[in-house]
């Protein structure tokens, strides 16, 4: 079994019309014995910036320490937000530092940028980006989300219809995947509001 694969996950973002979506499941195992299942892998940076981490969950946590250290400082020294493009060119840099010995993660980035336009993004545990203008995937149901998003995916989506492509898409998925699921949690993101929602799904 993958390292990737010891705690199970299943994240997910996608672009809509001036507005974005990411979703995550919530369940936090070990291998196949499920540990928690309100375990948080979406985490905001600021109002229109946000980054999950799949993978192994200790380099998640510590990788995003690290993360919001380094946006912080970003802060104190332009007197600004970071852009979501120089956000995820931090996130690389920081993985590829430690490349001999990476951190167990596979990120998605998603956020806001000038002119309101959406941005996402994913990369592998050494910070190789791979920039999409649909939809990115990452964690151990990655396959069955690929095809969810796929059937699903429709351009410049209102907000609501987002809301429910990606729900559906996490929810379908996950049940295809024993080491992820139990309910989602799902962020529509807009140049007004943030919105977040809790999914239930099986609970198996």
């Amino acid at each position: 079994m993958s390292i990737f694969e010891y705690n199970g996950s299943a994240l997910i973002a996608m672009v809509g019309k001036n507005c974005f979506a990411i979703a995550s499941d919530r369940r936090l195992g070990v291998q196949l014995q499920t540990i928690a299942t309100d375990f948080q892998r979406i985490y905001q940076i600021h109002d229109r910036l946000f980054i999950g981490l799949s993978g192994l969950a200790t380099d998640a946590q510590t990788l995003y320490q690290r993360l919001v250290f380094r946006h912080k400082l970003y802060q104190l020294r332009e007197e600004r937000d970071m852009k979501p493009e120089t956000f995820a060119s931090l996130v690389s840099a920081i993985l590829y530092e430690k490349r001999f010995g990476p951190y167990f993660c596979q990120p998605v980035i998603a956020g806001l940028g000038d002119e309101d336009k959406p941005f996402i993004c994913t990369m592998d545990s050494i910070g190789a980006k791979e920039l999409a203008k649909d939809f990115v995937v990452a964690g151990t149901s990655s396959e069955s989300l690929y095809g969810a998003c796929e059937a699903m995916f429709k351009p410049d989506m209102e907000p609501e219809d987002l809301f429910e492509t990606v729900s559906q898409a996490l929810l379908s998925s996950v049940d295809r995947d024993c080491l992820s699921g139990w309910g989602g949690h799902v962020y529509v993101v807009t140049p007004t509001e943030v919105k977040e929602q809790i999914l239930k799904g099986r609970m198996d």
